[in-house]
């Protein structure tokens, strides 16, 4: 299984390209902090992510160079010739899920976000001659070879 997920900060404006197919596409770098340990300098690994289509538009409209972000994707490694004519390996996270990690809010304090409140409780149904009730398992009955199944 390939899954990163990453909490970090932007480093830099992420700027919106376009392939020659006119895929959207953008390069951004995230600083993570590693684990701190008491009496030890914070340490930070700078990983590059790229995002394509509708995620690379999302970011590069909605994020800015030191804003907090969540990243979740899988880790890809190409190999490429420098200009020197040495082999070279670039590891990145190809974005599949990008999100906010802090709300925006202005009418909020300090930039957090409060969830929405609770739906009401939804109206009781009309009768449809079909009921439903709760813990009774006299509702039910058992299915013929279910014990057979190979789960």
């Amino acid at each position: 299984m390939n899954k990163v997920i990453l909490l970090g900060r932007l480093t830099a404006d992420p700027e919106l390209r376009q392939t020659p197919n006119n895929i959207s596409v953008t390069s951004f770098t995230v600083a993570v902090n590693r684990p701190f340990t008491k009496g030890a300098e914070r340490q930070a690994d700078f990983i590059d992510c790229v995002a394509w289509r509708n995620s690379a538009e999302f970011v590069s409209r909605y994020f800015t160079k030191g804003k907090p972000i969540l990243v979740e994707g899988r880790l890809q490694v190409r190999s490429y010739e420098d200009k020197q004519g040495n082999k070279r390996r670039a590891y990145e996270v190809v974005c599949d899920n990008v999100s906010f990690v802090e709300g925006t809010r202005p009418d909020g304090p300090s930039g957090t976000y409060a969830a929405p409140a609770a739906p009401a409780a939804p109206a009781p149904a009309a009768d449809t001659g079909v009921a439903y009730s709760n813990g009774d398992v006299g509702d039910f009955q058992e299915v013929d070879g279910y014990d057979d199944l190979p789960f």
